[in-house]
């Protein structure tokens, strides 16, 4: 069975919708304030935009694990 983790950064472009930047593998120790300094940071300096909208607010963060479990079918 793999597990993988990954942070998903939620922010809000500039025509109000929610647009999700996500990272595999974060660190292990990677703290809210950190996120939240990479996220302002992001948001500051402009960085991603998506369909010509701009990030103009971070609005949440979460860390996403899944495990998948693979089958190969051979009976």
């Amino acid at each position: 069975m793999d597990e993988n983790k990954k942070l998903v950064m939620i922010f809000k472009n500039s025509a109000g919708k929610k647009v999700t930047i996500s990272i595999e593998d974060p660190k292990d120790d990677l703290t809210e304030e950190q996120i939240k300094n990479a996220m302002d940071t992001i948001v500051a300096k402009n960085v991603f935009k998506k369909n010509d909208y701009a990030l103009v607010e971070a609005v949440g963060a979460q860390i996403v694990t899944t495990q998948t479990t693979d089958y190969d079918l051979v009976l």
